[in-house]
């Protein structure tokens, strides 16, 4: 855990939010400033900064339960988007790995 870092924090229950989904890996959580009418975050337990050192199995488990949080909000079938922003041209604020889901409407392409 990286006592600076917010998601590390929301992980350890030190930040209290409001959770979608947790296992022994992962958290998911509502995300405080949401782009769309559903946006959550899946956030790896253990600290990695990005994509880029992150390791393939944890990416794998957030994909698998994808479709599991998806039908829990109720957009599994109209769609949505998935977004892992990597590095300051990327978009990422937060240097711990995360992965958006957002639906809830037609989201627009290209994103920006």
């Amino acid at each position: 855990m990286d006592k600076d870092c917010i998601f590390c924090r929301i992980a350890a229950g030190e930040i209290p939010t409001e959770k979608v989904y947790e296992d022994e890996r992962i958290l998911v959580i509502k995300d405080v400033n949401p782009a769309a009418p559903c946006h959550v975050l899946f956030l790896p337990k253990q600290h990695s900064g990005s994509l880029l050192d992150s390791g393939g199995a944890i990416v794998g488990h957030m994909a698998e339960k994808v479709p599991e949080i998806a039908k829990k909000l109720g957009i599994d079938e109209a769609g949505f988007r998935l977004v892992i922003n990597t590095g300051a041209d990327g978009g990422q604020t937060v240097n711990h790995l995360h992965v958006h889901l957002l639906g809830g409407r037609s989201l627009a392409w290209p994103p920006g």
